[in-house]
């Protein structure tokens, strides 16, 4: 084993004591000094041991005159856990019970012959783990809280926007500390990882880009065009698509851009019905799709509240749409594309599928994919997909051309390359085996909650969920959506309210709630978690107007946001 020792001058001669009765026992030593006794300032070899320490895996030694000042200077490393040990006892079971890597010891307190006794038991002892590991990993969380909040909040917000504009600075503030203080259960939102964050905070904001890579309007654009380009090879390859474009800002441009490279106005889609869980772009009255196409609509059948695809087909033989839209916002069931692609083919269709609910399911291979049977498939970057918010189309490569310039010149100008880049990031993420296991954990949450939800009296549509969503119809606690939505924030839970299929309330009120997980999921939170969440959901949609329930559903909420802080 290779050990990291050293001292200031009040620790010089103690340091050569054991150094040469570890050498003894033929330990491997790396001596960082002091080498005499000429003052100097104990941070400095605190320093280079802890970093040494955490670069080579193992144990370090520090010594001063009290074995205080190297502790506390050594404990501000990030993954160091210094122990100041007068005593054997606390030798082994700083190591038994914390962890310990380095041992500080105080060289006018502990005598030659003890100190060395302290050091062999520090060497000799291994952690533990069973109960300690938990402790020990709170403690890592705690650092890295500590770490987060002072690079992230304090440099950035502090140090640049809070001098310029308080307001804005005190505003994100406030919404980091909701977004930590709070758990997200609304279903197409997420956290992004700190590198995917770190890209679209980049430099790349300040860059203007026509156009698409080689072939750019504007000049300088060599280094934007390595990122977009990046950003295309992997969602083609995550999806394996023939053609991808990471231009459109969000999932409603992408949605406009299929619209425009395909179909003329006045044309015919047919699309989901927004109450059945459809999305404003695949043919509301209120959006661009409901005003420039004739729009002719499916739903979910009363009986089962799944999709009817033999009435699908009725309907498209019966409209000979030029373009049928797949895909949903609020639908909690397996979504059958080959279906589709069958009805189009004989009806006479494009197929569109729109995956931004599901596109993070399909790249971990959790959810049928779209693109073997589409034409276009579009998504948005967040949601289970864990990335900035942004979009993307995938096409064949007949289309490719088509596309492009629906995007631009089509509907957008210049596109936003520092979401491009983090956009890129986020493709990388989503090619690891760690993603996978995330969006596994998304779909065992979903199943865990949705099942949980059930027990505690709450409908559930279509009597369950097989993605990231459900749809919960709060009828059966006397509430509407409005009222469930408003009293989970009390508690410090957010969902949105949302219709539910045939429901008889107004879309501003409607009679249910809209649950999904892939941002808990982000932070953390397992099965177990699940079921605390349900009670705590269940708790207070039953007894609403009990402060002393509120309050038992806060501590429950508190305590999940405790265990599993945001970006620990």
């Amino acid at each position: 084993m290779k050990l990291i020792i050293g001292c200031d001058h009040a620790g010089l001669e103690l340091k050569n004591e054991i150094i040469e009765a570890l050498r003894e026992e033929e330990y491997k030593i790396m001596d960082c000094g002091t080498f005499s006794k000429e003052s100097m300032d104990y941070p400095d070899i605190a320093e280079e041991v802890a970093r040494l320490v955490l670069q080579e895996k193992t144990r370090g030694f520090l010594i001063c005159g009290t074995g205080i000042g190297v502790a506390i200077a050594a404990n501000k490393i990030p993954g160091i856990r210094a122990a100041v040990c007068h005593n054997i006892y606390s030798a082994r079971l700083a190591r038994e019970h914390n962890d310990a890597n380095i041992l500080t010891l105080g060289a006018r307190v502990t005598g030659g012959g003890l100190a060395i006794e302290i050091v062999k038991s520090f060497i000799k002892a291994e952690f533990q783990a069973g109960r300690h590991l938990r402790r020990v990993e709170k403690i890592s969380r705690l650092e890295k809280k500590c770490l987060r909040e002072e690079s992230s909040r304090m440099d950035y917000i502090q140090n640049y926007v809070k001098p310029v504009d308080p307001e804005v600075a005190e505003a994100i503030e406030k919404e980091e500390a909701r977004q930590n203080n709070k758990l997200e259960l609304i279903a197409s939102e997420n956290f992004v990882s700190r590198a995917v964050m770190a890209a679209q905070g980049s430099v790349m904001t300040n860059k203007y880009a026509e156009g698409l890579p080689g072939a750019r309007y504007y000049g300088g654009c060599e280094y934007v065009d390595i990122a977009e380009e990046l950003a295309r090879d992997r969602v083609k390859k995550i999806f394996g698509a023939e053609h991808a474009n990471v231009q459109p800002h969000s999932g409603a441009q992408a949605n406009t851009a299929v619209y425009f490279a395909a179909l003329q106005p006045g044309q015919t889609i047919m699309g989901m019905n927004l109450n059945h869980g459809g999305h404003l772009t695949h043919g509301s009255k209120v959006n661009i799709s409901g005003k420039y196409f004739n729009i002719v609509d499916y739903g979910v059948s009363r009986d089962t509240e799944r999709i009817d695809y033999e009435e699908i087909r009725e309907i498209a033989l019966k409209a000979r749409p030029q373009m049928i839209v797949a895909g949903a916002s609020a639908y909690p069931r397996i979504l059958d594309f080959k279906k589709f692609r069958d009805i189009a083919d004989e009806a006479g269709a494009l197929l569109f599928v729109d995956m931004a609910h599901i596109a993070g399911l399909v790249a971990a291979g959790l959810h049928p994919s779209p693109v073997p049977y589409a034409d276009f498939v579009s998504s948005t970057t967040h949601k289970t997909l864990r990335g900035p918010r942004g979009g993307f189309i995938l096409c064949r490569q007949e289309w490719a051309n088509k596309i492009d310039k629906a995007v631009f010149p089509g509907i957008q100008g210049g596109p936003l390359m520092h979401v491009i880049a983090a956009k890129a990031v986020c493709f990388k993420e989503a090619l690891t085996p760690e993603f996978k296991a995330y969006q596994q954990g998304i779909v065992n949450n979903a199943a865990i909650l949705a099942k949980a939800l059930m027990e505690q009296g709450l409908r559930v549509v279509s009597g369950g969920t097989d993605n990231h969503l459900m749809l919960v119809d709060v009828r059966p606690k006397g509430l509407t959506g409005r009222d469930a939505e408003a009293i989970l924030e009390s508690i410090n839970i957010t969902v949105n309210k949302n219709a539910i299929p045939f429901d008889p309330e107004k879309p501003t009120v409607t009679s249910g709630i809209r649950v999904g997980t892939p941002a808990v999921t982000s932070r953390g939170l397992n099965g177990d978690d699940m079921r605390e969440l349900a009670r705590a959901i269940t708790l207070v949609l039953d007894k609403h107007d009990s402060e002393e329930v509120k309050e038992e559903a806060r501590g429950i909420v508190k305590a999940l946001c405790d265990k599993y802080p945001l970006y620990a």
